[in-house]
């Protein structure tokens, strides 16, 4: 498992499995975000059996399935406000980058996200 860790209390991942729940929990973080959705080709899981593994170790689940390279502002938002109703947020998705677009699109100005995700390795979408 391949967490990156974007700011103190957010980080994102590449597909995560039903195993690596423990050490996401052993980790700090309090709330796990799926952003791959069901039936998506090479998918490993389904969401239903990560919700149950997560809530196993504890850890606040939320199914919010990102299709493609699509951010409708509903996404943006419901994300952004999952993060900040939790302490420590982990979301994946097959690469981790929609993850990373969809939390930096509800971004202030103020912070400069394109440089921030370059930082961790990722490019985001125009």
């Amino acid at each position: 498992m391949a967490i990156i860790s974007v700011t103190d209390t957010f980080g994102v991942a590449p597909q995560l499995v039903e195993s690596d729940m423990a050490e996401v929990r052993s980790l700090g973080y309090t709330t796990v975000i799926n952003n791959r959705p069901d039936g998506e080709p090479g998918h490993p899981s389904n969401s239903k059996a990560l919700q149950a593994a997560a809530e196993a170790q504890g850890l606040d689940y939320i199914d919010m399935p990102v299709y493609g390279m699509n951010f409708p502002a509903s996404t943006v938002a419901e994300m952004q406000a999952a993060i900040e109703g939790h302490d420590k947020v982990l979301a994946f998705c097959r690469t981790g980058n929609r993850s990373i677009n969809t939390w930096a699109r509800g971004q202030s100005e103020e912070v400069d996200v394109v440089a921030l995700a370059a930082r961790v390795g990722f490019t985001l979408a125009q």
